[in-house]
């Protein structure tokens, strides 16, 4: 089993779109999100296809894939949070680099879909990873969120 590091202030939070698109409404509420996340002393990094909708419902399998893979490889990122939940998040377990994720450990969460890929990547790494809300909820919340 592989425990990924404690979060801390100051570090920075990759955030990714492995299942449904970031459209409409929902590009809002991702930024007003990272409003809040930051002034609670964290740094955000989007992923380079977080708003792609390349297939009309959402990033390509290979798009979303090649985002995660990036996040695991990015020394500056501790901690990958998925921005929603939705559908097809499965669809990225062919292009993962599994070894990549087994030799770069970091917090990963979400849940929904995202259930899916954290058990993927628990089974095929043994990285421990967190079933816990979605990055765009925590603009929801009326509490202040303690990662």
């Amino acid at each position: 089993m592989i425990i990924p590091d404690k979060l801390k202030i100051g570090d920075t939070i990759g955030v990714v779109a492995p299942s449904n698109p970031i459209v409409g409404e929902n590009i809002d509420e991702i930024m007003r999100a990272k409003e809040i996340v930051e002034k609670d002393g964290f740094r955000i990094k989007f992923s380079k296809n977080l708003f792609s909708n390349t297939n009309e419902y959402s990033a390509s399998a290979k798009e979303k894939a090649e985002d995660i893979n990036e996040m695991f490889a990015d020394k500056e990122v501790k901690m990958i949070w998925c921005a929603k939940g939705g559908n097809n998040s499965n669809s990225t377990f062919e292009y993962l680099d599994y070894e990549l994720i087994k030799n770069n450990p970091k917090i990963v969460c979400g849940y929904s879909d995202i259930t899916s890929l954290t058990n993927m990547i628990t089974q095929k790494t043994g990285l421990v990873t967190f079933s816990g809300t979605n990055f765009k909820t925590i603009q929801t919340s009326e509490t202040k969120i303690r990662i």
